[in-house]
């Protein structure tokens, strides 16, 4: 087995966030100039464009801010509205299949959870790497579990 990252560890999707970003600015700045070129707009309509091109801003951010952070007690699952905290011993199993969108974690109370910030939509294997790398941790905290715990 490779090395284990060392903990705290967080993954996200760079590229995809630098493109969502990048463009989320570039939205931003183009619309607020055409709104102050115009010169036949009033100021609250100038003040709408801006608006606008902040509220698409916002969501573009918001869809770049995706992450899995791991640390010595578990793993944080941040997605595009939610955040949920899972300790080792809830993740049964990490799935990153091909055609798969996202990794999905299999979780002990039957459930699974899409954790999208590890994704491989345009870095593959920068994805596949960094399944890999959850699972490899997943399974060395699983394996320590047993040890104390009671049935």
């Amino acid at each position: 087995m490779s090395e284990l990252p060392a903990l705290p560890v967080t993954f996200r999707p760079g590229r995809t966030r630098a493109v969502l970003l990048t463009a989320g600015v570039a939205i931003f700045v183009v619309i607020t100039a055409v709104a102050l070129l115009l010169e036949k707009l009033g100021p609250g309509e100038r003040l709408s464009f801006i608006l606008t091109g902040a509220l698409m801003f916002g969501v573009l951010a918001t869809l770049a801010r995706v992450k899995v952070v791991a640390d010595e007690s578990g793993v944080t699952v941040v997605n595009i509205a939610t955040k949920r905290r899972l300790d080792w011993a809830e993740i049964v199993q990490v799935n990153l299949r091909p055609g798969d969108p996202w990794v999905f974690l299999n979780l002990s109370d039957g459930t699974s959870l899409p954790a999208l910030g590890i994704q491989p939509g345009i870095a593959r294997q920068r994805a596949v790497a960094d399944a890999r790398a959850l699972r490899a941790l997943a399974e060395a905290r699983a394996v320590k579990e047993p040890e104390g715990h009671e049935s």
